[in-house]
């Protein structure tokens, strides 16, 4: 299967979880192997230099992961606050239908250690500036910022390619 039949399996659900969101259901492309395959084929393709795959819960830790397996690095979780054990770096940001706080270990990896963080959604950016700020705390160097759907209505590129100058940020899909 080719990447662009893989993404053509992702659904719009008007109106969830509140009304007034288009919510962008990827779990039919995640339940086609061929179509998983493809999409992680083509995120691996992003960035070859990272050291560590950095996955924002809850969807981008399906992704982070089969792209960690992809290239034989390891992966890192971001999530939400209070699901770690142990010390922990936190951010809280805004995103459009509510706050929340997200949270990374202090010993995640080493200092300089290269990443490539990636998640489900660029929409407002909220989720992805407060996780560049993580980090960064942690001592992390991001190599890349991946997305699977962007949504340039919203207008979170500005906002991430304000957040990190210096990572490129790739998206499969701009919706």
């Amino acid at each position: 299967m080719d990447v662009n039949s893989a993404l053509s399996l992702i659904r719009a659900i008007p109106d969830y979880p509140k009304p007034g969101i288009l919510f962008q259901d990827i779990t039919p492309m995640l339940s086609n192997g061929a179509a998983l395959n493809a999409v992680i084929t083509e995120l691996a393709a992003f960035d070859q230099e990272s050291e560590i795959v950095i996955g924002i819960e809850a969807r981008g830790f399906i992704l982070a992961s089969a792209l960690a397996v992809k290239r034989n690095i390891g992966f890192v979780p971001i999530r939400k606050k209070g699901k770690l054990p142990g010390d922990t770096f936190a951010r809280s940001y805004g995103l459009e239908y509510g706050i929340d706080e997200i949270e990374i270990h202090r010993d995640a990896f080493l200092p300089g250690t290269k990443v490539t963080l990636i998640d489900d959604v660029l929409a407002t950016g909220g989720t992805l500036e407060a996780a560049i700020s993580l980090v960064a705390d942690a001592g992390g160097i991001i190599t890349s910022i991946i997305v699977l759907l962007e949504i340039p209505a919203l207008q979170g590129r500005q906002r991430i390619e304000k957040a990190a100058p210096n990572a490129p940020l790739h998206a499969l899909v701009i919706t």
